[in-house]
C-alpha cells in the first residue's frame, strides 16, 4: 500500500474514533476492545495509533498478563470484572480472559475441566456486557510463522526494540500447532451474535491497522450518534458577536 494513500486513509479514521470517542464521553455510553492473536502480529502497534487519537483520561489499555498471588486466590474472572470502564470510558484488552483458553490451557496452569468449563464462563461474562450496553469488540489478529520469524529477527536487529523479544516468545513459537489448534476452538465456540470475533490477516501492518480501525469505529459505533461537539445557543452568540 502506498504510504501517503494508507497515512491520508489512517488519519481520517483517526478522527472519526476521536469524534466517537466524544460521544462516548458526553452520553456515557461504554465500550471494550479486545485483542488477541499471535506474538508480534500487531497488537501493540495498533494500540499505539489508537492511543495517539483519543483523549487519555477516558481510555485505559489493559496489557494482561499472569494473575498476581492474591487474584490466583479468587475466581478466575473477577480480575477482569476490575477493569471494566465505567460511563463514558473505552477500555482495551491488549489479550484478556481467553487467556484460560489459551497460555492458561496449553502451560498447563489451569486444569482440563476448568479451561473447558471456561468457554460457558466466557460466553456468559460477555452476555452480561452487551445486555448491560456494553459495545464489545473481538479482534483476532493472524499471522503466519514466516511473518512472526521475520518480525522476531527485525526486533532482535533493532537495540531499540530487542526488548520486546523474549525467551517466552520462542517457547510460544515452539508450540505454534498447541495453540493454532487452541485459536481454532476459542474462535469456534466463542464468536456468538452480540460478541463475535472478526479474523484480521495481519501479515500486512498497513491493512490489518485500516481494517482493525475500521471494525473497532463500527463496533463501538453501532447505535452511537456521531458528529461534531455542538454548543449552546449562548456560546454561538458570544463568539459570533463582534468585537
Amino acid at each position: 500500500m502506498d504510504h501517503a494513500h494508507y497515512e491520508r486513509r489512517l488519519s481520517a479514521l483517526q478522527r472519526e474514533l476521536s469524534l466517537l470517542q466524544t460521544s462516548y464521553v458526553k452520553r456515557g455510553y461504554r465500550g471494550v476492545v479486545v485483542l488477541e492473536g499471535w506474538d508480534a502480529a500487531g497488537k501493540g502497534g495498533l494500540v499505539r495509533r489508537m492511543g495517539w487519537c483519543v483523549d487519555p483520561r477516558y481510555f485505559r489499555v489493559w496489557s494482561i498478563g499472569a494473575p498476581k498471588d492474591h487474584e490466583r486466590r479468587e475466581h478466575w474472572i473477577k480480575r477482569f470484572w476490575d477493569k471494566i470502564p465505567e460511563d463514558g470510558n473505552i477500555a482495551v484488552f491488549d489479550r484478556s480472559w481467553y487467556g484460560r483458553v489459551l497460555v492458561e490451557r496449553i502451560e498447563g496452569y489451569a486444569e482440563e475441566n476448568d479451561w473447558r468449563r471456561a468457554y460457558a464462563e466466557i460466553a456468559a461474562f460477555e452476555q452480561t456486557l452487551t445486555d448491560e450496553g456494553y459495545r464489545l469488540v473481538k479482534l483476532f489478529l493472524d499471522i503466519s510463522p514466516e511473518t512472526q520469524l521475520r518480525r522476531f529477527q527485525e526486533r532482535f536487529s533493532n537495540p531499540e526494540k530487542r526488548w520486546k523479544i523474549t525467551e517466552e516468545d520462542l517457547r510460544n513459537r515452539a508450540r505454534w500447532h498447541l495453540y493454532q489448534e487452541a485459536y481454532a476452538e476459542m474462535l469456534e465456540k466463542t464468536s456468538g451474535a452480540s460478541a463475535p470475533w472478526l479474523r484480521l490477516d495481519g501479515n500486512h501492518k498497513r491493512k490489518l491497522r485500516l481494517q482493525a480501525f475500521q471494525a473497532i469505529i463500527e463496533g463501538l459505533g453501532n447505535g452511537v450518534e456521531v458528529h461534531e461537539p455542538q454548543v449552546s445557543p449562548l456560546l454561538q452568540a458570544f463568539f459570533h458577536e463582534p468585537r
